[in-house]
Order: C-alpha cells, then sequence, then structure tokens
C-alpha cells in the first residue's frame, strides 16, 4: 500500500495529556476497526500545534473516511515517493 503523510491541525496538540494522548489514539484505533482493510496507522509525531500521521493506505479516500468517522481533521494529504536517510548517502 501507498504511504502519506497527514497535516492535522490540532490548536494546542503539544499540550495534550498522555490520557488525551491515549484517548485520541484509541479512538483512532477503534475507528480503524470498523473500516477494516485498506488503511494502517503507522505512528504519529506531536508538535505545538500540529500532529504529522504516517499512514499505509490503499488511496486518499481511505484517510479522509477515517477522518471523517473519527471526527479528526485532515488538513492535508500528501502521498510519499520515496523514503531516504543517512544509508542513502553512503556508497
Amino acid at each position: 500500500m501507498p504511504k502519506y503523510l497527514i497535516r492535522r491541525e490540532v490548536p494546542g496538540a503539544g499540550q495534550l495529556s498522555p490520557r488525551q494522548l491515549h484517548d485520541l489514539s484509541a479512538k483512532s484505533n477503534a475507528v480503524l476497526a470498523q473500516i477494516g482493510e485498506g488503511v494502517q496507522w503507522v505512528q504519529s509525531y506531536v508538535t505545538g500545534n500540529t500532529l504529522f500521521c504516517v499512514y499505509n493506505a490503499e488511496n486518499e479516500d481511505k484517510i479522509r473516511e477515517h477522518a471523517k468517522m473519527g471526527g479528526f481533521p485532515c488538513d492535508e494529504i500528501t502521498q510519499v515517493s520515496g523514503i531516504i536517510d543517512p544509508v542513502t548517502g553512503e556508497e
């Protein structure tokens, strides 16, 4: 499945408590279970006012469906075309 980066604007995201992050994650997991196959949450990065999420999905529609069902913002979806790291620069 293609990999996507999702930007979710969540004011105060960086100040969410561990319990709030747990509840948000549990809600996402429950929605993913309802959807079934075709979309997988890999991980998310929490910053000041934004969540940057990494998903594997059949297509953008699956990501939008997850966001709509969960009531999550979905401000931008970008398909990953490649991944590089320090090893990429080695011979």
